[in-house]
């Protein structure tokens, strides 16, 4: 990468006006942590919530009496904790919730809706914390005070004047814990609906669904304890150091024992390379722990390819009476080995490598450690996810690993790794437009009615709800569901057609600035508050990647005395909604405001409805943590239809890219958590003080005759798409490592490039990572 510095144009820095920093763009760094990352966590929480409450709070950071890390969904060590267990990224969401400032009435009245909407999304956030609610009438310009019980009324009033329950959608973000999850789909159900859109939809979709078919388990089968034992991981898709930064360390015990692992992605990313783990000598002094020891880099959407490649390596040697191949674990547990395998023997090796982007000599490394492991595992996360052909990358990934049986034993297995902290846990908790039949039959049992059956909406199927006019009131509790979505102009124009939009946050967000007709903010609670109801100090739960079940207690008291927590929120709405007369009739069986009053009552409910919950309180208050089961891990069960895992053919289909044009995914940076900005920097790829850039290959910037440091719009090409021009203007091109053919820009800046109908085969994830674009320089003023 080529060193640059820009001028001081406001628009090269950014679209925030605010900002002055000056942009940098350096080389990428080849380490990881360190102390430049205690550096930065300390720097955060100190200048953020002041160094006494900053520093009590990392105290308590993912520990069992604590609370848990907002930020990602990465276990907790079972039963034993570091006295800092907490990473850089960690600190960083802390102290965005415990900061000082506020954004109360006094801020709302000064700023309307339109000044907020060209301020960018990092000022926005930095605004500080919601202190009370606040309503947007129709036709008018600034958000108003109004007091919970007026807000309560007038959400139950425009839900009762539906037509039809379907006439509503609830969505949810992962930030919300398994009682307040639990609750709202009881709420949602009881009202009528599985219109139950979530943020899953957007990123893991596909992984539930691809796991689903092939080994009828969505989520992920090994421990934390089996990543540090397995003696090969590869990690598809995923960038650790900024996302999920403790995986780190586990990677780092893993390669202890002897691990071999291997690094796939189109970007080299830093954090994969080498760890200076921050809580050990070396760490501070020495040079760190390196990581990988194989890097593929695989051109955007090349994984299927690449995977029907290692998957041949692997039968080829078997076949030359090398014994690679588990023939006892496919033969016992298998369903369609001899379709996949003759289908893997007649893809040609000039076809996987044409389709990935590798050589067959890099493809065959990699098999080479994988020939060698009894134990592997596979990590994965957005970069598999978000492509139209992501289900087949899952599918494949686990046909890869069922080759070997490293399924259903320990040190082996697939590993999602989800980027929010209870995304797991709220689809456990029944958040799901396609419930299971199971799940509703134990749901009308233990609350005596009868939820609705027909499979409700997700998040882009609620976005073309409201276009149509379909769905009337879309409530989110939590998240940022505009910018989050794709097409920013078609969810602007859905959710004008909205009688009432409701958002239950934390801070500020661009969601507040998009709504309907009537749009009303709900303030909550944050993870790291005190939450007090009639009974007492409630604690909540969440459930992480590896389905680990722990506590949070919140520990410093809230931003606000008019805060409510998001379970709080929901009773009130289901006990002013449904014990009223109305569209739902009288309903005085579920006692909301007592749920309220004291969470362990919902997690009574929740251990009679959901297998693995039993004893939920007991447990907890025993242990503070404890693993749900697992068919797949437990048994080597595999509850699809025909009680097999399965091998599934799919085929190689390369997108088409033009002459001149490129394959962009998009991407976050090190400064970044989903929407939420902290800073314009991303350190380890070497960008300060901007996020407007496009990493972009040496050859093809040479190809295309333009210049690092030059400025472009950015143009998506889609085939039968209405719209007849998608482009984002003056990113500046960043000279990096990134196979020819191929780019990337970050999210959510780029996401008016992919059009809301752009989504994956079967999940319905919108296509973030696989866009065709075409470069158009900026003109000069001479020009």
């Amino acid at each position: 990468m080529k060193t640059t510095s820009s001028s001081t144009d406001t628009q090269a820095r950014s679209f925030d006006p605010t900002d002055t920093q000056r942009i940098e763009i350096s080389q990428p760094k080849e380490w990881a942590a360190g102390i430049p990352a205690v550096l930065s966590a300390y720097k955060n929480v100190t200048s953020k919530a002041g160094p006494v409450k900053g520093t009590r709070l990392l105290t308590d950071l993912n520990q069992i009496e604590g609370f848990d890390c907002p930020g990602c969904a990465w276990p907790d060590p079972l039963a034993k904790r570091a006295t800092f267990e907490f990473c850089e990224n960690g600190a960083k969401a802390v102290a965005d919730e415990a900061t000082t400032k506020r954004a109360d009435s006094e801020f709302f009245a000064r700023h309307s809706v339109s000044k907020m909407r060209g301020q960018s999304d990092r000022w926005l956030n930095d605004q500080g914390r919601l202190t009370q609610p606040m309503w947007l009438p129709e036709g008018a310009e600034y958000y108003q005070p109004i007091d919970w019980t007026q807000a309560f009324t007038l959400i139950s009033a425009q839900l009762k004047a539906l037509h039809h329950p379907n006439q509503a959608a609830f969505y949810t973000s992962g930030r919300t814990g398994n009682e307040a999850a639990f609750l709202y789909q009881l709420f949602v159900r009881k009202f009528g609906t599985n219109n139950l859109p979530d943020c899953s939809n957007m990123c893991h979709e596909s992984s539930g669904v691809g796991l689903g078919e092939t080994i009828g388990v969505g989520k992920g089968t090994v421990s934390l304890e089996d990543l540090e034992h397995a003696e090969a991981i590869f990690v598809f898709g995923q960038n650790p150091g900024s996302n999920h930064p403790r995986m780190l360390s586990s990677l780092q015990a893993a390669k202890r024992q002897g691990a071999k692992i291997v690094a796939i992605n189109p970007l080299d990313e830093t954090g994969l390379k080498r760890f200076k783990n921050p809580q050990e000598v070396s760490g501070v002094i020495g040079s760190g722990t390196a990581l990988r020891d194989l890097y593929l880099p695989v051109k955007i959407n090349g994984d299927v390819a690449l995977l029907k490649g290692l998957c041949k390596a692997l039968i080829e040697r078997d076949s030359h009476h090398q014994p690679v191949l588990d023939h006892h674990f496919i033969e016992q547990y298998c369903h369609g080995f001899d379709a996949f395998k003759a289908d893997i023997e007649q893809t040609s090796w000039q076809a996987i490598e044409q389709g990935s982007g590798l050589t067959q000599s890099l493809i065959e490394q990699a098999a080479d450690i994988a020939s060698t492991s009894k134990k592997t595992i596979c990590c994965w996360a957005m970069g598999m996810t978000q492509h139209k052909n992501a289900v087949a990358n899952i599918q494949l990934m686990t046909n890869f690993l069922m080759l070997q049986g490293n399924l259903g034993k320990p040190c082996a297995g697939v590993c999602p790794v989800r980027g929010h902290s209870n995304v797991q846990g709220d689809r456990t908790m029944g958040i799901w437009e396609k419930p299971e039949p199971e799940f509703l039959d134990a749901l009308g049992k233990e609350f005596d009615f009868n939820p609705p059956r027909e499979d409700g909406v997700d998040a882009v199927e609620t976005v073309h709800g409201m276009q149509q006019g379909r769905i009337k009131v879309l409530f989110a509790l939590g998240g940022n569901f505009f910018r989050a979505m794709p097409d920013h102009q078609a969810n602007d124009e859905a959710l004008t057609q909205c009688e009432l939009t409701v958002q239950v946050s934390t801070k500020l967000n661009r969601s507040h600035l998009h709504t309907g007709k009537q749009a009303l903010i709900l303030p909550a609670l944050g993870r790291t508050e005190i939450d007090t109801q009639a009974s007492g100090i409630q604690t909540i739960t969440v459930e992480n990647s590896m389905g680990v079940v722990q506590t949070s207690h919140g520990k410093i008291p809230p931003a606000s005395d008019l805060l409510k927590s998001e379970v709080d929120i929901i009773a009130q709405l289901a006990h002013h909604t449904l014990t009223n007369e109305g569209l739902a009739s009288k309903d005085t069986a579920i006692d909301w405001l007592a749920m309220s009053a004291d969470y362990r009552l919902i997690r009574h409910h929740i251990g009679n409805v959901i297998p693995g919950f039993e004893n939920f309180n007991q447990r907890i208050d025993d242990l503070g943590e404890f693993v749900l089961p697992n068919a797949v891990r437990d048994q080597r069960k595999f509850d699809t239809s025909n009680g097999k895992a399965n091998f599934v053919v799919h085929d190689i289909n390369n997108i088409e890219v033009p002459k001149g044009h490129l394959l962009m995914m998009t991407i976050r940076s090190h400064d970044q958590f989903n929407t939420t900005i902290y800073t314009n920097n991303d350190r380890y790829r070497g960008i300060h003080g901007t996020r407007k850039v496009l990493f972009i290959s040496k050859g093809d910037i040479d190809e295309l005759g333009l210049q690092p440091g030059q400025h472009v719009s950015i143009r998506s090409h889609w085939p039968n798409d209405k719209v007849a021009l998608r482009e984002v203007s003056d990113f500046e091109l960043v000279e990096y490592a990134i196979p020819k053919g191929c780019a990337a820009a970050y999210y959510p800046e780029t996401n008016d490039l992919i059009p809301i109908g752009s989504v994956a085969d079967k999940s319905n994830t919108p296509a973030y990572k696989s866009i065709v674009i075409s470069l158009h320089p900026k003109q000069t003023k001479d020009a």
